[in-house]
């Protein structure tokens, strides 16, 4: 028997189908932009990096110090110290962690015995007790 099926032909209007023309490569998605905390925590551990670089490394403690601030306190393992202020408990863990800065829970005796502290910080911490600067007196008003 023989095939008695015939092509189909479009209807009239219709137009037979073009092969189309090979589409273009996709273009991959852009990455989404940073928000404004993450570029925070990102300018932060820069700093962080930079610290540990020139102290041969370095530990911290995170502390929450008033509206709208956090501590970072770093410690060098040459006992140089440093302070950076983070707008969130957010940012500055995720500054700590982009790091690798190793984060103490308290700012303990372990901790604060590496820090090495000079004649400076001795004066501005006594005040006029060892003779360091005293408080100016207040203005008159």
């Amino acid at each position: 028997m023989a095939d008695t099926t015939q092509p189909e032909t479009p209807e009239s209007g219709e137009s037979a189908a073009q092969p189309s023309a090979p589409e273009a490569p996709a273009k991959p998605p852009k990455p989404p932009k940073p928000s404004k905390d993450e570029k925070r925590a990102e300018r932060l551990a820069r700093q962080i990096t930079a610290f540990a670089g020139s102290h041969g490394g370095a530990e911290g403690q995170i502390a929450h110090i008033g509206r709208g601030a956090v501590r970072i306190a770093l410690v060098g393992a040459d006992g140089e110290w440093g302070v950076l202020v983070a707008p969130s408990q957010d940012s500055a863990r995720r500054a700590a962690e982009i790091a690798g800065l190793t984060v103490k829970d308290d700012f303990d005796g372990e901790l604060a015995a590496k820090v090495r502290t000079g004649p400076y910080e001795w004066t501005r911490m006594a005040g006029i007790q060892l003779g360091g600067p005293g408080n100016p007196p207040a203005a008159a008003s």
